[in-house]
């Protein structure tokens, strides 16, 4: 594993430890899964804007990438349906951006406000990005359609169970998410290669 990588994980590491008292606060609100999740993202954000910097990258198999995306997509379908028993989930909002001014009023906990924000899109833009990397052809409005009928199923699954609101701002927020994903794609793909045949990943410089 060369310099960079050790370094940029190092990084990653070092950040996520030192914030931990903030993710453990998630946990009152969450499934504890949550810190995984915030984990992976910090430590592959930070990989990948390092690979970036020094123009390196890294080249892996289809097969790796389709496990990590189920493994991530489990780790977030746990977060959507498993929450803590003592918050209300039966409200119902199809006003645009009527709970997204409710946050940025400052209505709520800073950190709770900011984390239903950012990941609410974040989580979603690696469904887009994994999108455009095993189409051949990507289109944005095959994409969008997907994204538009897999997310309102789960919303909708999420308020019959009585796991989560019926909100359209998170449908909202949950789409451009996705459409970020596809828009960084072509940045993306300039640090992780996609190898359609060969099991494992490699790294090596531009």
């Amino acid at each position: 594993m060369k310099k960079s990588i050790k370094l940029n994980l190092f990084i990653s590491q070092v950040l996520f430890l030192a914030l931990l008292p903030i993710w453990m606060k998630l946990t009152q609100y969450l499934h504890p899964l949550v810190i995984g999740v915030v984990w992976f993202c910090l430590t592959s954000s930070i990989l990948l804007v390092g690979l970036w910097a020094t123009k390196e990258k890294i080249a892996i198999s289809k097969r790796i990438l389709d496990f990590v995306i189920f493994c991530y997509s489990i780790g977030l379908l746990i977060l959507l349906f498993f929450r803590p028993e003592n918050q209300y989930y039966g409200s119902i909002n199809l006003m645009p951006f009527k709970t997204v001014m409710f946050y940025l009023e400052g209505r709520v906990d800073l950190l709770i406000a900011i984390y239903n924000l950012g990941a609410n899109i974040g989580l979603f833009i690696p469904f887009g990005v994994y999108y455009c990397y095993i189409k051949v052809s990507p289109r944005v409005e095959q994409l969008l359609t997907i994204s538009f009928f897999t997310i309102a199923m789960i919303e909708g699954i999420q308020f019959i169970t009585k796991r989560g609101s019926l909100d359209i701002d998170d449908l909202i927020l949950n789409i451009l998410g996705v459409f970020i994903g596809y828009l960084v794609y072509p940045v993306l793909k300039k640090v992780l290669v996609l190898k359609r045949k060969n099991f494992g990943f490699n790294l090596k410089n531009k």
